[in-house]
């Protein structure tokens, strides 16, 4: 009796090792393949926007975004600059503000903006550059004064931005202008941006100069480079509830803030006697997006 019970047992044991894999791992397994491929690798593929209604899912530095827009490459009052980059895109909030930003530069004194990366077709990782960029509400505008619209594709692969920093960025040069500081106070005094980086030279240079009311000047955020354009973030829109906002600015003017950071441009601290070994950063996989990405990525 003893030898059949463990025989029946053993051949149960054998039967259950053979038999396929319960249901729900199947079906999840077939439902992302891509789960741990590098996202940037996917949304960068992507030649179009989704044929979805415009939504920015997930935060501007780890989402995609549905239903984007195309910034036309030509305007009255801009031109979108390195065409072969495709990533001349963004959420129609981002679209109409950049357009919005255009007219006011030109009654400033330029004929527009010359407006660099915004967003890929369907916002994700970028396959170079950018971190952030990814959910349609960032845009970088060129610190040229641009002087004409009329520039061929050819010229805009190749014309370079023009730097505006001086003593790695704790003062502006010769290039930086009044206009710059008007187009910039245009910028972070629109009700949808959330902040505008710089470098922390060009923020000093405008607390010193602003003698009206300076409330916009907290949305103008010191960051490392920024000297070749300006970085726009708009804020989620309305109605976006996928989309993770960036915690909002100290309050106050935040000049005092900015000019650490020039002291210590000029005056670096010295560095740690024993500083943490500095991890490589990984790859953002579509894991780590919003599963709603997932969505973006299979839409017409």
């Amino acid at each position: 009796m003893g030898n059949r019970y463990l025989i029946t047992v053993l051949t149960v044991m054998l039967i259950s090792s053979c038999a396929p894999a319960p249901r729900e791992v199947q079906v999840s397994q077939k439902a992302d393949p891509n789960r741990f491929v590098e996202a940037k690798k996917l949304f960068g593929a992507k030649r179009a926007g989704s044929t979805q209604s415009p939504q920015a899912h997930g935060s501007y530095a780890k989402g995609c975004a549905a239903g984007l827009m195309q910034l036309p490459e030509t305007g009255p009052t801009w031109q979108a600059m390195r065409l072969s980059r495709n990533r001349n895109w963004g959420h129609p909030e981002t679209v109409d503000f950049v357009q919005d930003l255009s007219r006011k530069a030109r009654s400033l004194g330029w004929a527009g903006i010359y407006v660099g990366d915004m967003s890929q077709p369907r916002g994700g990782p970028m396959l170079t550059g950018h971190r952030s960029h990814q959910i349609g509400l960032d845009a970088d505008i060129w610190m040229n004064p641009a002087k004409k619209m009329t520039l061929s594709p050819s010229q805009r692969e190749n014309i370079s931005a023009i730097s505006m920093r001086r003593a790695n960025g704790a003062f502006v040069n010769k290039n930086w202008t009044r206009t710059h500081h008007e187009v910039l106070k245009a910028a972070a005094s629109d009700r949808r941006v959330a902040r505008i980086f710089v470098f922390p030279g060009a923020k000093v240079q405008m607390c010193k100069d602003e003698k009206g009311d300076r409330r916009w000047l907290s949305k103008i955020r010191p960051w490392y480079g920024h000297h070749y354009h300006f970085h726009v973030r708009l804020s989620c829109p309305k109605g976006s509830r996928n989309c993770t906002n960036q915690a909002p600015p100290p309050a106050g003017d935040g000049c005092a803030d900015a000019q650490r950071w020039v002291n210590d441009i000029l005056n670096p601290p010295p560095p740690p006697k024993n500083p943490p070994p500095v991890k490589p950063r990984r790859e953002l996989v579509m894991a780590d997006l919003p599963q709603a990405c997932r969505g973006v990525l299979q839409s017409n």
